[in-house]
């Protein structure tokens, strides 16, 4: 019987137009059973870890000045979420990061960020927008089968090519040349994405978010199965 790993995910208020319960629910679809880790709670007992949206990453962590469009920061979240980092790359525990996640791990890992970008924020009324991504060669563009996907994008930061984190490897890059996905290299399973898999309109097809949720949740069934975890 297949293993049934414990991802944690750290919980904060969904920004609006977000629902904490649509990570919950693609976990669980891709057959990990998903924890809820409040501020202060470490990774013991779990399997893999994702980290959600959310409020911009202060950039007094990569040394910036803020910029007048960034958000107030949450501290709290910011140290929290990068302890939690820190122990997962410590423990070759696997890693999605989606959005702000994605951001944070470039963060975490020394990159930095362009605090605004056009043109790849949410509509008004809070539809998301969409465009294409290129696929480099990689673990993407090995689970999809092609070299290019259309994404929803939901966001006004992003991670340049040229302030990318040493050790990390782009999967994804968009047509102005950010980098939508990426990869840490010596990592068992790290993975950070610019867009937002878990929303309904990308789950519905099944296309877009299916092959990369059940690849995380997959990697954390071996960290399951290397720990001896019983099966459900």
């Amino acid at each position: 019987m297949r293993l049934k790993p414990r991802i944690g995910i750290p919980l904060w208020r969904a920004p609006a137009g977000e629902r904490f319960r649509h990570y919950e629910e693609s976990v669980s679809q891709a057959g990990g059973e998903p924890v809820r880790l409040p501020p202060g709670q470490g990774l013991a007992g779990m399997h893999g870890l994702l980290i959600t949206g959310g409020v911009d990453v202060d950039p007094a962590l990569y040394g910036q000045p803020r910029h007048p469009r960034t958000q107030p920061p949450n501290r709290e979240r910011d140290r929290h979420e990068l302890s939690l980092l820190h122990e997962a790359l410590r423990r070759g525990i696997p890693i999605l990061g989606i959005c702000r996640g994605h951001q944070l791990l470039n963060v975490a890992l020394g990159g930095r960020l362009l605090q605004h970008v056009e043109g790849h924020e949410a509509e008004e009324g809070g539809a998301s927008s969409w465009h294409l991504v290129m696929l480099t060669e990689g673990l993407l563009s090995a689970l999809y089968g092609t070299q290019s996907l259309l994404v929803n994008s939901r966001h006004h930061q992003a991670v340049p090519i040229e302030g990318l984190a040493p050790g990390l490897r782009p999967l994804a890059l968009s047509p102005d040349g950010l980098v939508e996905a990426m990869q840490l290299e010596g990592h068992p399973w790290a993975v950070g994405v610019q867009w937002h898999p878990e929303r309904p309109e990308m789950r519905a097809g099944e296309a877009h978010a299916a092959p990369l949720f059940r690849a995380f949740v997959a990697a954390c069934a071996t960290v399951a199965e290397d720990v001896g975890l019983p099966p459900p």
